[in-house]
């Protein structure tokens, strides 16, 4: 008799520890820097890229910029960890730009770190904004910060988008200003360059 119960009263312990339902592996999330997992995985795709460059083209520029569409673009994917990916973006001869996706108290910021040649920052440089909740492994949302608008006229009213495809073909580096579309970048990353 003692045989029967005791299985049983071991499975019934076992249920009530757990509510009756499997237990979710939380190992990846607690060492995770970000709170919003999206976050992580997103950092996760663009490290994926790590050590590699690819050129770019203009998809799209307003009429309040001027347009890029005959300069050469060039990303090259270069610090890749779990709390950050640092991504240097070189227009023509101009490699003063690198943009940095970084965790910072649990959320994913997104800074234009702009340097003079012999190293020091620009003025302004480190402007960006903190993701929102909007976004998915593929695609985040940078509406800008409050250091942003200070440092930039208009710049509060600020979102970059940055995407991934799924398939992981191209990359797009957008901004938008107040709901408008304003410039955006694209690489093609199925034809990395030496």
């Amino acid at each position: 008799m003692l045989r029967r119960i005791l299985p049983l009263l071991l499975i019934t312990l076992v249920s009530c520890g757990t509510g009756g339902q499997k237990t979710e592996d939380k190992s990846d999330k607690a060492d995770s820097p970000f709170i919003n997992s999206t976050h992580q995985e997103f950092v996760n795709n663009l490290a994926s890229l790590c050590g590699k460059s690819f050129k770019g083209e203009q998809a799209y520029r307003s009429h309040h910029g001027d347009s890029w569409a005959d300069r050469k673009m060039i990303m090259h994917v270069t610090v890749c960890e779990k709390d950050k990916v640092y991504i240097p973006f070189h227009i023509d001869d101009d490699h003063s730009r690198t943009w940095m996706f970084v965790a910072e108290d649990g959320k994913l910021r997104f800074k234009h770190q702009h340097l003079h040649e012999d190293g020091t920052p620009e003025e302004g440089s480190m402007y960006g904004g903190y993701a929102n909740d909007e976004g998915t492994a593929f695609v985040q949302y940078f509406p800008a910060d409050e250091y942003t608008g200070q440092v930039i006229d208009g710049g509060a009213g600020n979102v970059w988008i940055v995407s991934i495809a799924e398939d992981l073909s191209w990359y797009s580096y957008r901004l938008d200003r107040d709901g408008e579309r304003r410039l955006e970048i694209r690489f093609d990353l199925t034809k990395p360059i030496e």
